[in-house]
């Protein structure tokens, strides 16, 4: 999420639109504001590695809350939006994170955790007033700073919390190179590959940003200088409204907004103009064999699968041809070496369900927490695993079948 180079060549191009008010922020102002948040964070002590949290709704605000940790060497963590007061000081805690920024709507909450965070300095509110001292508003407290670049620029990047395979969240840390923002990890220049971003794109993410897949989506659009349409909530006729509106080219989303897509009445569904959409991806869940056929009749041979968890350790994908050919498949592996494993840690033929492993793609450490690190990594430490169960076909084609833990996936 570096706007740097855009913010000089389009500094009025809108980098974010929020669907719901249509509030608009461009690269010039997203530049702006990062560079006046990154100052504030120095000039409170924070330094390249540091953590801090982003607990809020989606919102105007909250792409250039993460964009400050891309340009200042730090970790960030956004925080799913709907915890307790118990469970976000859990991960304020955990995360070691020094600062939490948040929203008026999310404010009752956020402030009751900070007694059980000793290690948060400071709260930003970014559209409410603080209290003159340890809770501040986030264009007051950045007003003094300059809108230009502080002088140590660094390459920052996400620490999210999965649930793994057993226990408390965990943070999934990885290692960060001290390169400059402009300069991508690997993974990133792989998914715009992928995933064919360009600039002039128009990204439409229906998704809480806190979500892994979000983030990315949304980083790789600003890496490449298109426009975020962001969505409040997901609502299945507003998603179609907005595709014709601003005539969207790329979306992500996951299969209960498929579903829920397909439920609107065929009136509705043909009303809308959706031939500017150029790819769609989905993951996070298993989607019905029949959901996606029907998505696939509707809007054409532009959707794409993947499975990856947060914690990286392979990547697999398929383009509608692959997948219709292979109908149930979430890909063929593109990253990582895969491996389908007994509980003896025996590997299993072509064919046969077992434990996914994989030897690990990008490294990643559970943050601060090396027993859990432990045990979701092989004997000899070449393999991880989140504890998902599949088969691969004789075509090289990965099926899932089951998980070790089972997770809610929501499209709220």
């Amino acid at each position: 999420m570096y706007p740097g180079k855009y913010a000089k060549s389009q500094p009025a191009h809108p980098a974010i639109v929020m669907a719901g008010s249509g509030e608009t922020i461009t690269y010039g102002e997203l530049e702006a504001r990062s560079n006046r948040l990154a100052h504030l964070l120095r000039a409170r002590g924070l330094k390249r590695l540091d953590h801090y949290s982003i607990y809020m709704q989606n919102n105007a605000r909250y792409v250039e809350c993460c964009t400050v940790g891309e340009r200042a060497g730090l970790y960030y963590t956004c925080v799913n939006s709907f915890l307790t007061v118990e469970e976000l000081a859990y991960i304020l805690n955990n995360s070691q994170s020094k600062v939490l920024i948040t929203s008026e709507a999310k404010r009752e909450v956020a402030l009751g955790a900070l007694p059980l965070c000793p290690g948060i300095e400071l709260c930003l509110i970014v559209d409410g007033k603080g209290d003159g001292k340890k809770i501040l508003n986030l264009d007051e407290a950045t007003a003094g700073f300059p809108p230009t670049p502080i002088p140590d620029e660094a390459l920052g990047t996400a620490m999210l919390y999965s649930s793994g395979t057993t226990g408390r969240p965990k943070g999934i840390v990885r290692p960060l190179p001290d390169q400059p923002p402009a300069q991508k990890l690997p993974i990133f220049d792989f998914l715009l590959k992928l995933w064919q971003y360009r600039e002039g794109m128009i990204y439409l993410s229906p998704a809480p940003l806190y979500h892994s897949a979000p983030q990315a989506a949304v980083n790789l659009t600003i890496a490449v200088g298109g426009t975020v349409i962001v969505m409040e909530r997901f609502d299945a006729e507003h998603y179609l409204q907005l595709i014709e509106k601003y005539r969207v080219t790329h979306s992500q989303l996951v299969p209960t907004m498929f579903s829920r897509l397909l439920k609107l009445p065929d009136d509705v569904r043909r009303k809308y103009d959706l031939r500017s959409l150029e790819i769609a991806i989905h993951a996070a869940a298993p989607c019905p064999v029949q959901v996606k056929e029907q998505m696939i009749a509707w809007w054409g041979p532009i959707i794409h699968e993947y499975y990856g968890a947060t914690e990286g350790l392979g990547f697999t994908a398929c383009n509608s041809q692959e997948w219709l050919a292979h109908k149930g498949t979430v890909g063929r592996v593109l990253l990582g070496k895969l491996h389908v494993m007994d509980d003896d840690m025996n590997e299993l033929p072509t064919g046969t369900p077992g434990t996914l492993w994989f030897e690990t793609a990008t490294p990643f450490e559970y943050f601060n927490d090396p027993q859990k690190t432990k045990e979701a990594r092989s004997a000899d430490g070449t393999m991880s695993t989140v504890g998902d169960v599949g088969y691969v076909d004789g075509d090289g084609y990965l099926y899932l079948t089951d998980r070790a833990t089972f997770m809610i996936i929501s499209a709220a």
